[in-house]
């Protein structure tokens, strides 16, 4: 199965019954059936990505990255790549690179939201999972974070965009 194959199942099988989430699920398939080169980083019309919310429940707290090219504190993903075989095996190699954190166990029962949003290279359609730390993680900087740093839940507002509160706020309550 390819990689394109996956996001279209992961994706009708996504169930949030609010109307935001049901639209965006909607575009997602439709961009997909239109670009067959939807997954990638090539597709000027936009591309789905994938990306993990680093945390750890034990202690209350979010691991977040300040992007270097954005500037702003986000959770750990981004492109596709050919070696992933699933989106979910694709957000998981996310978490890993850009925590630096082995052992990250994603959140069972599939992406935790949808989160479309432009970026310098084209519009993001980002399919969102939630990844739990093992006990005693520690994180180690990658070359595409300026930091990286843990944040308690109370304290994500003040530093990221609504669309990580949401991602946080909706995994908070899938744990």
């Amino acid at each position: 199965m390819s990689l394109h194959d996956d996001a279209v199942l992961v994706l009708k099988g996504y169930e949030d019954q609010s109307e935001e989430q049901s639209e965006l699920r909607r575009r997602y398939l439709d961009h997909l059936a239109a670009h067959p080169d939807g997954m990638w980083k090539a597709c000027a019309a936009g591309h789905i990505t994938a990306s993990a919310l680093v945390v750890d429940p034990s202690r209350k707290r979010v691991l977040l990255t300040l992007h270097g090219k954005i500037k702003k504190w986000l959770q750990m993903g981004g492109h596709c790549e050919p070696d992933d075989a699933t989106l979910a095996a694709a957000a998981l190699r996310e978490g890993v690179e850009e925590s630096g954190i082995e052992g990250l166990a994603l959140l069972p029962g599939g992406p935790v939201r949808l989160d479309r949003h432009s970026t310098p290279c084209a519009w993001h359609l980002d399919v969102q999972y939630a990844a739990l730390a093992p006990a005693g993680a520690v994180e180690a900087i990658s070359d595409e974070s300026l930091d990286l740093r843990w944040f308690g839940y109370d304290e994500v507002a003040d530093v990221a965009d609504a669309s990580v509160v949401r991602l946080m706020q909706r995994t908070r309550e899938r744990l």
